[in-house]
């Protein structure tokens, strides 16, 4: 039984850094899943209370990451708020629609889109804050992921 409880937690901490570049999946929930089936299979006991603590903080930030990091670059790079749901809308219909590139195309387009189509931008504005949408894409998923990588150290040192 003891193989099993540590293949499904490793399994939900793999699922959780898949999410980082696939955004249907909530990762951090599958990082936190892991923690919580480790417990269930074994002892809560093995993590005090500052370490769920200390999670918990981790996850508000990486929720908030995201969003952040896309309308910060967006903006940075010229975007309206019109672009930002763009390609909060193309991050997500992105991979559904072209398979393993739409995860950066898929932002790219609806941030493009949206600037054309609600704020009539030129091109060249609207392509910056295409530009703009990859960028705060790339940089949230190389930012989650290493908090990600340091709430699953952190439960190793404890275990």
């Amino acid at each position: 039984m003891e193989v099993i409880g540590w293949i499904v937690v490793l399994l939900f901490f793999v699922i959780g850094f898949i999410g980082l570049v696939y955004p249907v999946i909530p990762a951090v929930l599958f990082i936190f899943g892991g923690f919580i089936m480790y417990g269930l299979f074994f002892d809560f006991a093995d993590l005090p209370w500052w370490f769920w603590l200390i999670q918990l903080l981790f996850v508000g930030l990486l929720f908030s990451a995201d969003a952040l990091s896309n309308a910060y670059t967006v903006k940075r790079f010229g975007g309206s708020r019109a672009g930002f749901w763009g390609s909060m809308l193309g991050l997500i219909a992105g991979p559904f629609l072209i398979p393993i590139i739409g995860i950066i195309i898929g932002p790219f387009l609806g941030a493009i889109g949206a600037e054309l189509i609600f704020n009539r931008s030129n091109f060249k504005q609207a392509f910056r804050s295409g530009i703009g949408s990859v960028v705060g894409f790339i940089t949230s998923v190389f930012t989650k992921g290493i908090i990600q990588l340091v709430m699953v150290i952190l439960f190793f040192i404890l275990v």
